[in-house]
């Protein structure tokens, strides 16, 4: 059964120099909606859905939290050199901005091809740094795994989402006044 579906809104357009260039406009075109669907018959509430990328963008995490988000969900594929540094600190902090549970997926580390047949193939090889999460509403890791295939197990308590927002009531607080993030969709 197809709940949702999304298209990545953020296209992979970096240059680091001396370490990684990639241009996903190259051959794809970015989503134009947020998405969002009800987990129904199950306690989960509204979930948000991303694509990696998508990640780096805490509006696009809001704009779901608005919508009623309790969990945003991201498979991605970050790489060995944005994965040590980036890919569990993103999902922390739009776990502590949004206040709600951050599931990442990430496909396991693949090895690069033998010398020699990998010269004629029409994209380059690409390591994903692995380490599928989950990550609560206080922004602490509660499962993981490293670089290879597994199967990451959690205890999702909804409770927590509740509590942190009451404790820390940041969604109230927004200076309306001063700054919005409106949701265009």
């Amino acid at each position: 059964m197809i709940v949702a579906k999304h298209r990545k809104v953020h296209l992979f357009d970096i240059d680091v120099p001396g370490r990684i260039t990639f241009r996903e406009s190259d051959t794809l075109t970015g989503g134009s909606s947020i998405s969002t669907f009800e987990a129904e018959g199950t306690p989960l509430g509204k979930i948000g859905v991303g694509i990696c990328y998508d990640l780096r963008f805490p509006e696009f995490a809001q704009c779901m939290v608005q919508r009623g988000c309790n969990i945003l969900v991201y498979p991605g594929a970050f790489n060995l050199i944005t994965g040590p540094a980036h890919w569990e600190l993103l999902q922390r902090a739009r776990a502590v901005d949004g206040q709600c549970y951050v599931l990442t997926a990430s496909p396991a580390r693949s090895k690069h091809p033998s010398e020699g047949t990998g010269s004629n193939v029409k994209y380059p090889h690409y390591e994903a740094w692995g380490h599928s999460t989950v990550v609560n509403p206080w922004g602490e890791v509660i499962a993981t795994s490293d670089e290879t295939a597994q199967v990451v197990i959690a205890d999702i308590d909804m409770s927590k989402v509740y509590e942190v927002r009451r404790s820390i009531p940041t969604s109230m607080q927004k200076r309306n006044d001063i700054y919005q993030i409106i949701d265009l969709n």
